[in-house]
């Protein structure tokens, strides 16, 4: 009987950061950034995820924004969000957060029941805070050092320490392992990169006009947000997500993502 699909996925991962953990030394150059030691290294991956989003993953993410309807688009990024809530109960809970663990697990239930399992956000509508945590942000909370900036295939931005966060997040995930049908869990997986994919559609277009070193752009910003969201401070209050972010005074106030939402793994 051959392995679940998901179940592949830590090794490999686990395999990329061995790999870059060996080619640090070699990766370091007398000028190289002290948060950016592998950047060699890191540049190469980015230009492969580049080129992966340009060729499959920005054009099916533009065609279903396009041809979806808003309401649909609004729902499956609701669906989702409800499911990323039950690992938000879990890390506020590590993080001995009742208030924000109560909030989560309130935001569930509700929007659970009655939002038609979670396509519908009834628990925003009620003013029930939502307060995303991962394991990256527990690790964050108990004094764990972010470690160098690392650049992981598809998944992009990261840190060492939030992409050892990502290995504990891929084992709560509850799409790869609460769903059992092969086919069924495949397409909802897929479709959660398309929903998270259209959220940075705007985005990554002002990237592309503004930024003449865009892989330097991305780390210095998502870096900036990491110290900004409680990297010097553990158990600072909870932010949402991020993987890849513009600071507010770039980003398009005129462009916004058509279903707005983490992971750099």
């Amino acid at each position: 009987m051959s392995p679940r699909p998901s179940a592949l996925k830590i090794p490999a991962l686990a395999l990329v950061v061995l790999m870059l953990a060996l080619l640090q030394g070699c990766a370091s150059g007398p000028n190289a950034n002290p948060a950016d030691p592998l950047e060699p290294l890191n540049r190469t991956v980015f230009k492969f995820n580049d080129k992966l989003d340009r060729a499959i993953v920005k054009p099916v993410a533009t065609t279903y924004q396009d041809v979806t309807p808003v309401l649909v688009q609004k729902g499956v990024k609701n669906f989702f969000g409800n499911l990323s809530d039950v690992w938000s109960v879990v890390n506020n809970v590590l993080q001995f957060k009742g208030e924000a663990a109560a909030n989560s697990f309130f935001r569930v239930t509700t929007n659970t029941l009655w939002g038609l399992g979670g396509i519908f956000d009834v628990a925003t509508d009620l003013k029930i805070p939502k307060q995303s945590e991962n394991f990256g942000r527990t690790l964050t909370h108990w004094g764990v050092a972010p470690g160098p900036y690392l650049v992981l295939p598809v998944l992009g931005a990261s840190t060492l320490r939030d992409t050892a966060g990502t290995l504990v997040d891929m084992q709560g995930d509850l799409v790869s392992h609460g769903v059992e049908r092969a086919p069924l869990r495949n397409s909802l997986q897929v479709l959660r990169v398309v929903d998270t994919r259209v959220q940075y559609l705007g985005a990554t277009d002002l990237l592309d006009q503004a930024a003449l070193d865009q892989y330097s752009f991305v780390r210095d910003i998502y870096l900036k947000r990491h110290r900004r969201a409680g990297d010097e401070s553990p158990g600072s209050a909870a932010q949402p997500e991020e993987r890849f972010d513009l600071p507010e005074e770039a980003a398009p106030a005129a462009q916004p993502p058509a279903a707005p939402a983490s992971q750099p793994q």
